[in-house]
């Protein structure tokens, strides 16, 4: 594509001057950029792309997209106002508009998003469609796994991304949308076919400063879903009918609305739930009738996710029948209410849990399946909302026997300073703190009694720890089977 082709997207912008090269990639990253590329300035929070535009042109850019004057010899500058939405509608110019070609559901919510974009995966891999899958873990094409950094991509390599899918056949993609991506516009370009709510509880208050301002951030989904309808391609809303956010996001969407829920009452509704530690059974109430759901994902805010995913899934065409069929299937969500097995009588929790709603919904799943003791290690993460840390040591304590307080990603904290914020919330109540993760781990491990249950909460699926500029090798799970191993070692 050449240069004035590629700018035809762009309806206000000047050039430095006339020149039309043809541009074999878009670059926002100057160490990326080779012989070709377009490269897109940007202003970060801790770099600014303006500064590296020569670099980038020596590095063999054959453009700049810039939203100030430049300095740059060998290339012709293209200043706009804003590159960061000029760059999201280039992206999809560029990628030829990859999202209008598959369907694409997006899911935004505090908690749930992983669970129910795994979910969904698994139905529309049995509903016959070739899956892509982006989220808080990995990107997956078809069965490709590849790594990522963020949950929600830039808009750059988000398009790149579509446009890898759409070439390898996938006909439906799933992902998790974050609050971040919605208000920084990282998802600008997306042709959403299904937005999903799952819930809103307390989280990124250093990012968003008021619950109000993080609501209306995640509202931002469901307005983008555009005003019009197209009997062709219609736009759904999946809304949780139990929670409050919802009737704000019903004024935020001219999409139709499909509702679910336990509690009150909604167009996809659970009933006779039955919960044990090997999954769930419930009746799903919808407008077709009643179906019978078992799955072995355990607890009642699986119940939601479940709810979630079969009726995006049935408002994406794909039938109940089958959906219901694929949700027996997933056996779980690494790092998701995640057992370790062992043959010492002990249920041992590994869970992702890093929200004060989140970690109660875990214990509380716990406390019935439970016969002797609820063991709970918990920490928080540096350089994030410190107001949830003593909410988190909170809900430890009221929900468990032992809860202990470790570090878990302090990052450029001091993390006795986090343990710290942790015990405000804890004032009256028992608690046992140990800074170092791996030794709270076996703690609560080699304290435990067959009956007992210990849950390691907040990191989940990360094989690392961030202490200060070093990521650490760290699994919660291969800790708690050395743990499991050295107390199995210490009764012989």
């Amino acid at each position: 594509m050449n240069l004035s082709d590629l700018l035809r997207a762009l309806p206000f912008y000047t050039l430095s001057y006339e020149a039309n090269p043809d541009i074999l990639s878009l670059e926002n990253d100057h160490r990326r950029v080779a012989e070709g590329a377009l490269f897109i300035c940007i202003k970060g929070y801790t770099f600014d792309g303006h500064s590296v535009a020569q670099e980038a042109v020596n590095n063999g850019a054959r453009a700049v997209l810039a939203e100030r004057p430049v300095d740059v010899k060998g290339a012709p500058v293209i200043l706009v106002e804003e590159t960061k939405r000029a760059m999201a509608v280039l992206a999809d110019h560029f990628y030829q508009s990859p999202t209008a070609q598959m369907k694409l559901i997006g899911i935004t919510g505090t908690n749930g998003k992983t669970t129910t974009s795994h979910l969904l995966e698994e139905i529309y891999r049995e509903a016959g469609e070739t899956t892509g899958l982006i989220g808080t873990m990995y990107i997956k094409i078809g069965e490709e796994v590849i790594e990522t950094k963020n949950t929600t991509p830039e808009s750059l390599t988000l398009q790149k991304t579509f446009k890898q899918m759409k070439d390898r056949h996938v006909t439906a993609a799933v992902m998790e949308v974050s609050s971040h991506s919605l208000v920084e516009g990282r998802v600008w370009g997306c042709d959403y076919d299904v937005a999903v709510f799952t819930n809103l509880t307390q989280d990124h208050l250093d990012y968003h400063k008021t619950m109000e301002e993080y609501r209306r951030a995640k509202g931002l989904l469901f307005a983008q879903l555009g005003n019009t309808y197209q009997a062709s391609r219609p736009k759904f809303a999946v809304l949780n009918a139990d929670e409050e956010a919802s009737s704000f996001y019903k004024k935020e969407t001219a999409a139709h609305i499909v509702t679910y829920g336990i509690e009150k009452e909604a167009m996809f509704r659970a009933e006779n739930i039955q919960l044990t530690s090997e999954g769930t059974a419930f009746d799903v109430i919808y407008p077709g009738g009643v179906k019978k759901v078992k799955t072995k994902l355990a607890g009642k805010f699986n119940v939601y996710n479940v709810l979630a995913a079969l009726s995006a899934a049935h408002a994406s065409g794909v039938t109940l029948d089958t959906a219901v069929k694929a949700v027996g299937k997933i056996s779980g969500v690494a790092g998701r209410f995640e057992l370790v097995p062992n043959e010492q009588g002990i249920l041992v929790v590994v869970d992702y849990a890093h929200t004060p709603d989140s970690l109660v919904n875990v214990l509380q799943t716990v406390q019935p399946i439970t016969k002797g003791e609820v063991l709970t290690v918990i920490g928080c993460g540096g350089d994030r909302d410190r107001t949830k840390r003593p909410l988190m040591a909170k809900a430890a304590c009221d929900y468990s026997d032992q809860a202990i307080f470790t570090s878990d990603n302090p990052r450029s904290e001091d993390p006795l300073s986090i343990l710290k914020d942790m015990e405000a919330g804890a004032k009256g109540q028992a608690y046992t703190t140990i800074q170092d993760r791996k030794e709270a781990i076996f703690y609560a491990v080699g304290r435990a009694k067959p009956g007992d249950t210990v849950v390691i909460a907040g990191k989940g699926h990360e094989t690392y720890q961030i202490v200060g500029d070093k990521v650490l090798d760290f699994d919660d799970r291969i800790a708690a089977k050395e743990a499991l191993a050295a107390r199995k070692e210490e009764e012989k």
